[in-house]
């Protein structure tokens, strides 16, 4: 058998031929205080806590994807992803924005019915978050984006969430600041910064969109 050729995931940047790699993809849980309330957690007392996804569970862009296995209760949270262009441990949070190349659209999507059944036993909720085309990204805007501005996301026209990025309970550079107390890190690495509270269901057929101000609109529809 011969060596598997694999290719390393990309994700496109605006106004550029050019592709971004992806190394990994963290996510930071619960980073809105509306959203912490509606998943049952005090916001005033929670520390920021990490998941990740595999980096070819990027999604470009305009995809029709097939409805994800084992789940008929998919969810989706709109986020602000940032793209990192260098990397480092225990990075102080005034250093952070040196590190990013970029921003972009996110949709963390999420098995609810998977996660609720790995909480209840104790156990951990990868499967719940990690899957198959589970990181739905639009094209990065390179730049240190802004600490405010509206993020919302539509569910065939119908608005679900909406929010500002200055509603985040941590700052983009605290999370990459506390991120690089876990883990060293590098060019390449993606981090989605948490959601505003709403979310809720995605149904097989429904196309769903997802906006911040300043960045290219994120859309994807799910086959029937």
């Amino acid at each position: 058998m011969q060596i598997p050729d694999i290719t390393v995931p990309t994700i496109a940047i605006a106004g550029s031929t050019d592709r971004f790699p992806v190394r990994r993809i963290f996510c930071v849980g619960q980073n809105y205080a509306d959203h912490a309330r509606e998943m049952g957690s005090d916001p005033d007392r929670q520390q920021p806590f990490f998941f990740a996804k595999p980096a070819d569970a990027v999604v470009a862009n305009g995809s029709t994807l097939p409805f994800p296995l084992l789940t008929e209760d998919l969810h989706h949270e709109v986020e602000l992803v940032i793209a990192l262009g260098a990397g480092g441990a225990n990075v102080p949070a005034g250093d952070a924005a040196a590190l990013i190349f970029g921003a972009a659209v996110g949709i963390d999507l999420t098995r609810r019915d998977l996660q609720a059944v790995a909480k209840k036993a104790g156990r951990p909720w990868d499967m719940a978050k990690g899957f198959d085309r589970s990181a739905p990204i639009a094209a990065l805007t390179p730049g240190v984006p802004a600490d405010n501005g509206m993020i919302a996301l539509d569910v065939d026209g119908e608005t679900r969430q909406s929010g500002d990025l200055s509603m985040m309970i941590w700052s983009v550079p605290e999370i990459i600041a506390t991120l690089s107390t876990y883990v060293e890190l590098a060019a390449g690495d993606l981090i989605f910064t948490g959601t505003p509270a709403g979310v809720g269901p995605i149904l097989r057929g429904q196309s769903v969109r997802a906006t911040i101000d300043g960045f290219e609109p994120l859309t994807v529809t799910f086959a029937r």
